[in-house]
C-alpha cells in the first residue's frame, strides 16, 4: 500500500520521503495556524457566531488542503484568505449593511464562476498569458511580502507616524526571541538539518513558555514581569467543535446575492482571489522547482479545480473565500514536494476543530522567524529577471515592490501587467498572440479606477 502511495505521489522523481513530507506538512500548519484564531475574530464582527466560524475555518482549510494534495498532488495548503475576510466583514457587511448570509451567497457565486472558468480553460489561459519574467517577480515579491509579515508579527518592524515603518524595541521579549529563532533556523539550515524550520518553531515556542512561566513565577501578578510574560505569550482559548457548525452551515442566501447591487461584490471576491491565487501558485511551484522548462505548471487544471471547489465548500460551511496560502512555501522550504505535505496540513486543521483552544499556544515569536527565513530564500528567483532591459525590469520591479508595499499580491501583479502591456504598446513591441495580456491590463486598470472612486 505504501509503495502504491509513493508511486502516486511520485516520491522517487521528486526526491522526497514520508518523514520529509510529514515534517513539511507540520511546518506549513504551524505557520498557518494563526488563521484559526484570526479569521473567526474578523468574521464574527459581521455577526457570524464565533464558535461556528472557528469550526468552519478549520473544516474548510482541512477540506481544501486535503483535496489539493489528493487530486493535484502539490504541497499547497488552502484556508480562508486574509484580506478577503476583512472585505467580507468591514466593507460588505458593516459598511454596505448586507447580512452575512447574503455575503456568503456572493462568495458561493464567485466560487461557481471560478469553476465555470476553470472548466472552460479560461483561468489556464490567463496564467499562461503572464510573461515568465513576471512569474519571477511575483515569487520574489511574495518573498518580501511574507518576510514583512514576519517582521511585523515579531515586532522587529513597527508602525511609525513619521516614516510609516520603523525598528521595534529589541529589548522586548518577542522581537528578541524571534531574532534568536531566526539565527537558530538559519544555523540548522546551513548544517543541513532536516526539519530545521519546524525545530526552530518548536524550540522558540518552548523557550517562550519557559521564560513566561519564569516571569510569572518570580514576579507579582500585576508587576512588570507579569506584563513581560503577557507580551511574550498571550494564549486565549478559542471555542470550537463540529456541533458549532450548525449555526452557519448552509445558511447562505444565494438568491439574495443575485440582486443587482451585489454583482460588484461577487466580482471583487472573484477578481482578487483569482490573482492572489495565481500569484501564490506561481510562487510556491517555482520555489519547489515544480514548474516545467517551458514555464508551464503540470496538472494546472487540477490545482485550479481544487481551489474553486474549496471556495464553494467554504461558503457552504460558513466562511469567506478559501484560497491558496503563501505560507505553503514554509513547508516547501522544509522539503515538501508532493501532495502529502498538503494532506498532512489538512489533517492537522481537521484535528484543530476539536483542539482549537490549544492552537494559539504557538506564539508569534516562533512563527515569525519562519516567515522571515522563507521570504529571504524566495528572493532567489530575482536573478531570472533581465534587469538591464527596462521593458522587462520596470514591470518586474513594480510587481516585486508593490506586493509588500500595498499588502496585496493582486495589486502588485496588476501594476506589473499594466506597465508590461503599455510599455510594449508604446514601443511597438506588442504581439498579437498576447491579446489576453492586454485584456487583463484593461481589467486591472478598470479595477484600480473603481477602487479609487469607492
Amino acid at each position: 500500500m505504501l509503495k502504491q502511495l509513493e508511486s502516486y505521489f511520485e516520491f522517487s522523481r521528486l526526491g522526497t520521503n514520508w518523514r520529509t513530507e510529514i515534517l513539511a506538512g507540520v511546518t506549513t500548519f504551524l505557520t498557518m495556524a494563526y488563521i484559526v484564531l484570526v479569521n473567526p475574530a474578523i468574521l464574527s464582527a459581521a455577526g457570524l457566531p464565533l464558535a461556528a466560524v472557528t469550526a468552519a475555518t478549520c473544516l474548510s482549510a482541512a477540506f481544501g488542503s486535503i483535496l489539493m494534495g489528493i487530486i493535484a498532488r502539490y504541497p499547497i495548503a488552502l484556508a480562508p484568505g486574509m484580506g478577503l475576510n476583512a472585505y467580507f466583514t468591514y466593507t460588505v457587511c458593516l459598511k454596505m449593511h448586507i447580512p452575512w448570509q447574503t455575503a456568503l451567497g456572493a462568495v458561493f457565486l464567485s466560487g461557481c464562476i471560478f469553476l465555470a472558468l476553470t472548466a472552460a480553460g479560461i483561468r489556464q489561459m490567463i496564467l499562461r498569458s503572464i510573461p515568465h519574467e513576471l512569474y519571477a517577480a511575483v515569487a520574489s515579491g511574495i518573498g518580501l511580502f511574507i518576510a514583512f509579515i514576519g517582521f511585523r508579527n515579531s515586532g522587529l518592524v513597527v508602525g511609525d507616524p513619521a516614516t510609516l515603518v520603523g525598528l521595534g524595541n529589541i529589548r522586548n521579549p518577542t522581537p528578541a526571541l524571534a531574532f534568536a529563532g531566526l539565527i537558530l533556523m538559519v544555523a540548522l539550515q546551513i548544517k543541513r538539518v532536516k526539519g530545521s524550520i519546524l525545530i526552530g518553531v518548536i524550540g522558540v515556542t518552548a523557550a517562550a513558555w519557559a521564560l513566561a512561566f519564569g516571569a510569572l513565577h518570580f514576579g507579582s501578578t500585576a508587576g512588570p514581569l507579569n506584563d513581560w510574560a503577557q507580551t511574550l505569550v498571550h494564549w486565549t482559548p478559542a471555542p470550537g467543535g463540529f456541533q458549532a457548525l450548525t449555526a452557519t452551515a448552509f445558511k447562505l442566501d444565494i438568491a439574495g446575492a443575485f440582486n443587482k447591487g451585489l454583482l460588484e461584490i461577487v466580482f471583487v471576491f472573484f477578481f482578487v482571489d483569482l490573482f492572489d491565487n495565481l500569484g501564490t501558485l506561481v510562487a510556491v511551484t517555482k520555489r519547489a522547482g515544480l514548474i516545467s522548462a517551458d514555464h508551464s505548471i503540470p496538472r494546472l487544471n487540477r490545482i485550479l479545480f481544487a481551489d474553486a471547489i474549496s471556495t464553494v465548500f467554504g461558503s457552504l460551511t460558513g466562511t469567506s473565500t478559501v484560497t491558496s496560502y503563501v505560507e505553503s512555501t514554509a513547508g516547501v522550504e522544509a522539503g515538501g514536494r508532493s501532495g502529502v505535505t498538503a494532506i498532512v496540513t489538512g489533517l492537522l486543521f481537521l484535528g484543530a476543530i476539536g483542539a482549537a483552544p490549544f492552537v494559539g499556544m504557538v506564539p508569534s515569536a516562533a512563527t515569525a522567524p519562519a516567515l522571515i527565513l522563507v521570504g529571504s530564500l524566495m528572493l532567489a528567483t530575482i536573478v531570472e529577471i533581465r534587469w538591464t532591459d527596462p521593458l522587462v525590469a520596470v514591470p518586474s520591479f513594480l510587481t516585486l515592490i508593490l506586493i509588500p508595499l500595498t499588502y496585496s499580491i493582486a495589486n502588485g501583479l496588476g501594476f506589473g501587467i499594466i506597465s508590461w502591456a503599455f510599455l510594449h504598446l508604446v514601443t511597438g513591441r506588442y504581439r498579437k498572440q498576447d491579446w489576453l495580456l492586454y485584456i487583463l491590463a484593461v481589467l486591472f486598470l478598470a479595477r484600480f479606477i473603481y477602487l479609487g472612486a469607492s
